[in-house]
């Protein structure tokens, strides 16, 4: 997939639609406005209202204008400096002060102060954010603030009904995949012995960004050496020191994030340095079988899993366990497979494991399977769009392990 010379944004008709659906949801689940939360949440739900980024909180009511927070005033002078560019804002009423008596002042200015409201943010499960990100002490004051309302925590259906993406949305993904293949086309070509784990950062990291994306945290997680078992951002990233350098022999892992427009994919690179270990050869054969049952099986009405059960079979059969899970939702990140967390087979909960999910068309994940045998690990994948048959392949290179001199 080549990277497209335009730049699509969203129009006012997507800003419609998203709104139309929310307060769709809204009427379904007996509610008379929602608490939109973003603040510093990896996922950044608040931009799906807004489509900006001010890290804050969405007031809308089921009627009504909304209203959108934000903590500081340079994000509101930075609307006003879209405005003067031409740019239409989303949400025409944006203040400051992300703190409990604000919230709780506009709720009551909107008349809500008496009625059944949707919050998401408490105990939505994206990454890092196991037990929600709206914090306690903004959260315990709304409440004292506004004895006769009444909150309902609705993330997971907030999250499901985003999940399923319009034709502009895809447009958007689309982009974020193909910048992510091209990040891949880099990667593959500098990972050789005596390349250093920074330089590739550093080039992976400036083709996001010189296509107007960016990376979120952790930016890229990349692990090299002749065992490769954690995951996460490399040692030098937050205790300083040197970079390795990469040897013969290696394994080469990674995991790209671009995000375009507020739309992430990811990819999960595998380059094996010659000579490669019998092992990491079996690791991704197994990988790549995981990954071919999940094109397979992951079509709308199956459940999502059902899908990670079946692109865990191989991996669970051959004996071999994985550290990171086999499949997740994108934008947002909120469905994650298990994990099984030891050779013994003891396993780890998924985000959402116990709240299951009916796949639909155009919902976009990622299928990331990896195996791992004793100290030797191999992760590959790609992001695919559901169809109304099947899956749409938005990335290649990454969804099997390559192997350089």
């Amino acid at each position: 997939m080549s990277i497209s010379k335009d730049f699509p944004v969203l129009s006012l008709k997507e800003r419609d639609r998203r709104m139309a659906r929310t307060r769709e949801l809204l009427k379904r689940e007996g509610l008379t406005g929602l608490v939109l939360g973003g603040l510093t949440s990896r996922e950044q739900y608040d931009a799906y209202l807004t489509n900006d980024y001010a890290e804050g909180i969405v007031i809308l009511p089921a009627d009504g204008e909304p209203t959108y927070i934000s903590w500081m005033e340079g994000r509101v002078m930075r609307q006003k400096e879209a405005k003067a560019r031409g740019i239409t804002p989303w949400i025409e009423d944006m203040r400051v002060g992300v703190d409990g008596p604000t919230v709780a002042a506009v709720i009551r200015e909107k008349g809500l102060d008496k009625t059944r409201l949707g919050v998401v943010g408490l105990e939505s499960k994206g990454p890092a954010e196991m037990n929600g990100y709206i914090p306690y002490s903004l959260w315990s004051k709304v409440l004292a603030t506004l004895p006769e309302a009444g909150f309902v925590e609705i993330s997971a259906a907030f999250a499901a009904m985003m999940l399923v993406k319009s034709e502009e949305e895809l447009v958007m993904m689309r982009r974020s995949a193909a910048i992510g293949e091209e990040a891949c086309k880099v990667m593959l070509d500098m990972a050789r012995p005596g390349v250093t784990e920074l330089e590739i950062t550093a080039e992976v990291l400036h083709t996001i960004f010189k296509h107007c994306a960016f990376s979120p945290p952790p930016f890229l997680i990349l692990h090299s050496g002749p065992e490769t078992v954690s995951w996460g951002p490399p040692i030098w990233r937050y205790q300083g020191g040197q970079t390795r350098t990469l040897q013969e022999g290696d394994m080469v892992l990674a995991e790209i994030f671009p995000r375009y427009g507020g739309f992430e994919s990811q990819q999960q690179m595998a380059i094996a340095l010659k000579p490669v270990d019998e092992v990491h050869i079996e690791c991704a054969r197994l990988a790549r079988l995981g990954y071919e049952a999940g094109l397979k099986v992951l079509r709308p009405g199956v459940t999502f899993q059902k899908v990670a059960d079946e692109m865990e079979k191989p991996i669970k059969e051959a004996g071999c366990w994985h550290i990171t899970p086999m499949i997740h939702s994108l934008s947002p990140l909120a469905w994650v497979g298990r994990v099984e967390a030891s050779t013994k087979g003891a396993t780890g909960k998924g985000a959402w494991e116990s709240k299951d999910l009916f796949i639909e068309a155009g919902m976009v994940f990622e299928l990331e399977p990896n195996a791992q045998q004793g100290n030797h690990r191999v992760n590959i994948g790609g992001t695919v769009v559901v169809t109304e048959t099947g899956v749409e392949e938005l990335n290649s290179i990454a969804t099997q392990m390559h192997v350089v001199a």
